[in-house]
């Protein structure tokens, strides 16, 4: 069967009986499969992976124990769009042009098609899928994404609370992309069924998959039959479906005989917006430069690769994923391209130190704050709406991590030397990428602006 026949066919997989043919043995040498599971304004206090919180999750709490917890993982943006494209392409998103908030329903930016992204990296060895939410571009030059390297894309092209949205179905190599009215409560498991297919499709060579829920962002829209009556109410609902389809997939991995065979990873593009647990942690999605809207979830597993229960400290970011992805297949880093991310397989492998002296928090364009391993460094902070510059204003922020994860009690003037280090590692990082920030902000954020002030008079 020839490679476009091969990926058409998962589609056709979603009306058989939902019954699971036996796997071929794998070579012992057979590349890894990857799927990467990113929940959309997932807080980091949203999972129970001890059974303690409001939102049972027992599928997460397995994937904890049979795998890698990182509690120190920051994603690539408090925003959603930069966030998803520092995730693709291993870079700070300031430097593929979406940095700046996010794409709107009437926005023409998205991902440049010069940009290399994970499925371009790990090459035509791998079948890769989209399902989900893309969020990346919704125009030509960036529509769809198959034409980013996945060979076959299932999903809503922004979030589910943006209007006018469709449910969107594009292969490689065809030019039609097809689309179908939405449901809402049934789009995280449409989302899962097709991923599912995908995989039974190609499971006798590797694959890369990125199931992109739109789940639990606002607004909640519960499954049928969903108790939305509990303590989280329906936006924990959304959470155990969630909790729910990770189950369905390391089942459907089991039985395909594949478990050993496929690293997973779990994790959310930000934090939570306006409902959801930051689990202690300052501040929100969109915040400035605190870690409740950056610090999330992140458990990864691969039995008889990785070790079981383990957790480890060591700081990592979504900007990671491409070159560890890379590193673990045997692939080149892509050839002339900047990456910012590192590979952390020893870290997930060994519980070894990162590999980053530091990472760099952006709000927007423009580098707020630094984490070390045991320090944060933090410029900016908002109040009443405003953005204000702490830095600026001769107020330095130095929060050790290591006793302070909630970043409540300022420690600057008892290690000034510390404080000094990080002042000058945002200088350098805001030297470094002033370069990429645009002249002026996308016409569409000037409209919306009008809208806001509007609604707060």
């Amino acid at each position: 069967m020839d490679r476009r026949k091969l990926l058409l066919g998962a589609s056709a997989l979603l009306a058989a009986p939902a019954v699971t043919p036996p796997a071929m043995a794998m070579s012992p040498h057979r590349p890894p499969n990857f799927v990467v599971i990113l929940c959309d304004d997932l807080g980091y206090g949203d999972v129970s992976l001890d059974g303690r919180g409001p939102i049972a999750t027992p599928n997460l709490a397995r994937l904890a124990r049979e795998g890698v917890t990182l509690t120190d993982y920051y994603a690539p943006a408090n925003l959603c769009t930069p966030s998803r494209a520092g995730l693709l392409t291993g870079r700070y998103p300031v430097r593929t042009g979406l940095g700046y908030e996010v794409i709107m329903q009437a926005d023409d930016r998205g991902l440049p098609l010069s940009e290399v992204t994970i499925p371009k990296a790990l090459g035509p060895t791998y079948a890769s899928g989209l399902f989900g939410k893309w969020h990346l571009g919704h125009t030509a030059a960036h529509w769809p994404p198959t034409r980013h390297g996945f060979d076959t894309f299932f999903g809503i092209p922004y979030s589910h609370d943006m209007a006018p949205l469709a449910l969107f179905e594009a292969h490689a190599g065809v030019a039609e992309v097809t689309s179908s009215p939405v449901d809402y409560p049934t789009l995280q498991q449409q989302f899962y069924a097709h991923a599912e297919a995908f995989i039974s499709a190609n499971r006798h060579r590797p694959f890369f998959v990125e199931l992109a829920l739109s789940a639990p962002h606002l607004p909640s829209h519960p499954a049928a039959g969903a108790v939305t009556d509990g303590p989280a109410g329906p936006y924990g609902a959304t959470v155990t479906e969630i909790d729910g389809i990770v189950g369905r997939l390391l089942a459907h991995l089991k039985a395909l005989d594949l478990d050993r065979d496929t690293l997973v990873i779990f994790t959310s593009d930000n934090g939570p917006w306006f409902e959801g647990s930051t689990g202690g942690l300052r501040d929100r999605k969109g915040g400035a430069a605190f870690d409740g809207g950056y610090r999330v979830p992140f458990i990864a597993r691969q039995p008889g690769v990785l070790p079981p229960g383990q957790k480890v400290s060591s700081i990592a970011m979504g900007i990671d994923l491409l070159p560890t992805l890379c590193a673990l297949s045997g692939r080149p880093l892509p050839a002339g391209v900047e990456l910012d991310g590192r590979d952390i397989s020893a870290v997930l492998m060994h519980g070894a130190p990162s590999p980053h002296e530091a990472l760099i928090l952006f709000d927007n364009e423009v580098p707020v704050g630094v984490r070390t391993q045991r320090w944060k460094y933090v410029s900016a902070a908002y109040y009443r709406g405003m953005r204000f510059p702490l830095d600026k204003l001769g107020y330095t922020e130095v929060f050790d991590m290591a006793v302070d994860s909630a970043e409540s009690y300022n420690v600057a003037a008892a290690h000034p030397e510390v404080a000094a280090d990080l002042k000058a590692r945002l200088a350098r990082a805001r030297s470094d990428f002033a370069p990429y920030r645009h002249a002026d902000i996308p016409p569409v954020f000037k409209q919306l602006r009008g809208v806001i002030e509007h609604l707060q008079d």
